[in-house]
């Protein structure tokens, strides 16, 4: 339908019942722009709610983005919020590659917003800034943003300014907006919610802590 003149969007039922689809999606969507020389293009949506902490079993639980965004030709996005989630999906239908469009269900009910339905899309290819700051750069996507906000909040009141940055497109990344808070605050924090993502942290915690930041010490001289 794609390849014909159509913008399909295909809907899984959760993350975790992409796998059965992978090697279509992979090998023949994701290719088909490459393959043909630009001939064909297959602007198809896959729509998959994800993500954990509404106590489902753990195919209903899955947060596997970091598998599509290794792959050539494919896009994945993921909204945090109502109005983002409107304008990235009018993107992502207009958009001629293949997008996977990743929906945080533990925000479906949690996050509410009005949303003016003026058809006005958000580019594929950029993140948001939600929150100002110089001490850190926390780099976050989908139901993490509203803890991450939170979590800067609380720091704040103890003297530690975070810069929350919305990553929103998980393939392309918009390093240039990453990279000038980086400039700024000299420390990146990236927080998400897949399996495994605390290794370093769970197996060297107390090297971690060992060593103060310099905005402690800079506190301190102060």
């Amino acid at each position: 339908m794609a390849t014909q003149g159509l913008r399909p969007i295909a809907e899984f039922q959760f993350q975790g019942f992409v796998f059965p689809a992978m090697e279509h999606i992979i090998c023949h969507a994701a290719r088909m722009r490459n393959r043909t020389r630009g001939r064909l293009s297959c602007p198809i949506v896959f729509r998959a709610p994800f993500g954990g902490g509404i106590h489902a079993p753990e195919h209903h639980s899955e947060s596997v983005e970091a598998l599509f965004a290794h792959i050539p030709g494919l896009r994945v996005v993921i909204p945090s919020s109502p109005q983002r989630a409107y304008g990235l999906l009018l993107s992502a239908i207009r958009c001629n590659d293949p997008v996977m469009f990743f929906e945080p269900k533990r925000i479906y009910r949690t996050v509410k917003s009005n949303v003016v339905d003026n058809g006005e899309a958000l580019p594929l290819d950029t993140c948001y800034t939600l929150r100002k700051g110089r001490d850190l750069t926390l780099v976050t996507w989908g139901a993490c943003v509203v803890e991450s906000l939170q979590a800067a909040d609380t720091l704040s009141k103890a003297g530690i300014e975070v810069e929350v940055i919305d990553l929103a497109s998980i393939k392309p990344i918009d390093m240039e907006t990453i990279l000038k808070s980086l400039e700024k605050t000299g420390r990146l924090l990236v927080v998400h919610e897949a399996a495994e993502a605390a290794a370093l942290a769970q197996r060297s915690l107390l090297e971690l802590q060992s060593k103060p930041c310099a905005c402690s010490k800079r506190r301190l001289s102060e």
